[in-house]
């Protein structure tokens, strides 16, 4: 009796700890395809609107975005100007470059995307895709991604060898040496709009 009670908690143990275990199963690759076919059939559903098109994109893309993280990097050692609004800093830098990346999605048509490679790290990992249009040069877009809760989040996005985060951070710079914290605010607030326009 003793024997039995104790192989059944410690079989009730066993299922508690790996219920509560975060799903590792999908790899970066599977989690990014995932996603990709999602879009791809938005964007070549005739049916939907631009607006339509745009909203659903954006309700497919930015969960799969680490915004948090990708905007601390940009900033780099200027995080500290950010002190007590860094909500507002990453809540401006994700709707720019989110509108920004949908945008650039959106328009795909015939373009073809290749996984090309898969390399895992601990909670890192980086997943090597290149995308072939129609006609002229493949692009290499390659995704940096960590854990979050269980999910592989996009940290930043190396295009033909020129990281995203590593750009920026040299745009934001530049601007604070000039001006303020304000200042980064605005002129990405006004870039968000163009971008939607």
């Amino acid at each position: 009796m003793y024997k039995t009670t104790k192989a059944r908690l410690a079989v009730f143990l066993f299922l508690c700890f790996f219920a509560t275990q975060p799903a590792f199963a999908i790899t970066p690759t599977e989690q990014l395809q995932g996603t990709i076919q999602q879009v791809l059939s938005v964007v070549k559903n005739p049916s939907n609107s631009d607006e339509q098109r745009k909203e659903m994109l954006r309700e497919t893309l930015m969960p799969l975005f680490d915004w948090v993280e990708m905007a601390k990097q940009t900033l780099g050692k200027n995080w500290s100007v950010a002190s007590g609004r860094e909500n507002e800093f990453v809540a401006a830098f994700a709707e720019f470059l989110g509108n920004s990346y949908v945008g650039t999605i959106g328009s795909y048509k015939d373009e073809k995307i290749l996984f090309v490679q898969e390399s895992i790290d601990n909670n890192r990992a980086q997943v090597n895709t290149r995308i072939i249009p129609a006609k002229g040069d493949a692009t290499a877009v390659n995704y940096r991604l960590h854990r979050v809760q269980g999910e592989w989040k996009i940290y930043d996005v190396v295009v033909e060898d020129i990281s995203l985060v590593v750009n920026f951070r040299s745009q934001f710079n530049r601007i604070l040496a000039k001006g303020s914290f304000d200042d980064l605010l605005r002129q990405l607030r006004e870039k968000e709009i163009r971008t939607r326009s």
